[in-house]
């Protein structure tokens, strides 16, 4: 049973209509709704306003109203618990996002009916050089600074220096993540039900351009070669810090760290339709 659901909206797009829907079913079967204060504070509802502790400690189902990055901060927020993640698409790509505004009413429903199943979804994670540790959901990149050089980095899945790559990044990845970043890197798709961690390139200047994937249980590190520029650290996007040459980090996978609502359409459906992947070529 549902008792609280919890928010997480997108900052910018209208989400009125879905949160609409969402208060008005919560009213009618005694559902509480709590949502970040700067969040619903601009929005006319009813919704009560907690801290994110709070509400990742209260609700037992967490809606997600925006894209992949409201998504995936979403999934961060609640990294670790078992609280279900439901994914509204307001946008146009929407990835990870499992419906659409306008499927929300039926999909409600289908919660009543406990018609539905939970997936669960890796990350990874790192410690900064400052002693923050962080996780991501999609990827951790080192990307180069424009001005500052090359991303030249030494790859050691398990502790074993495997391969030196110079490149504009270099790409650590979950599966959820091997549609994103990874994938505009030439990185291979791969199914979220499979627990690997990816390695991939991107414009790689070095004759070695393949991405490595490693098994979940294989922490992998890099280190910063001395011919490497200043590189930012992306974690699902965001700059969240700086590493020079000679610096080092390790990434380790963290399964089951998020789990997302599934209705029923499978990776591979939406994979075709949100990167448009069409029928393969006929010879001749």
């Amino acid at each position: 049973m549902v008792g609280t659901v919890g928010l997480v909206l997108h900052p910018e797009r209208d989400s009125a209509e879905a949160i609409d829907t969402i208060v008005g079913w919560a009213g009618e079967r005694g559902v509480t709704v709590l949502g970040l204060p700067q969040e619903v504070g601009r929005i006319d509802c009813s919704a009560v306003g907690v801290d994110a502790a709070t509400l990742a400690e209260r609700a037992d189902l967490v809606v997600s109203l925006g894209g992949d990055g409201t998504m995936l901060r979403t999934m961060r927020l609640i990294a670790g618990r078992p609280t279900p993640v439901l994914g509204v698409n307001l946008g146009r790509l929407g990835f990870l996002a499992e419906i659409d505004v306008r499927d929300l009413p039926a999909t409600l429903t289908a919660i009543d009916a406990d018609d539905y199943t939970v997936e669960p979804r890796m990350a990874v994670r790192t410690t900064l050089r400052e002693g923050r540790q962080v996780i991501a959901f999609n990827d951790i990149a080192l990307a180069r600074i424009p001005g500052e050089g090359l991303t030249v980095v030494s790859v050691a899945p398990g502790g074993d220096p495997f391969v030196r790559y110079a490149a504009d990044a270099v790409i650590v990845a979950t599966s959820t993540g091997s549609t994103a970043y990874s994938f505009s890197a030439g990185g291979p798709i791969v199914s979220p039900r499979v627990e690997a961690v990816l390695v991939v390139p991107a414009a790689a200047h070095s004759a070695f351009n393949r991405a490595l994937v490693l098994p979940a249980d294989e922490q992998v590190e890099l280190e910063l070669l001395p011919s490497s520029g200043r590189l930012a650290v992306e974690v699902d996007g965001a700059v969240l810090g700086h590493l020079g040459p000679g610096d080092r980090i390790t990434v380790a996978a963290l399964p089951g760290a998020a789990r997302v609502v599934r209705l029923g359409t499978t990776f591979y459906e939406r994979a075709r339709r949100k990167l448009r992947v069409g029928g393969s070529a006929e010879a001749g």
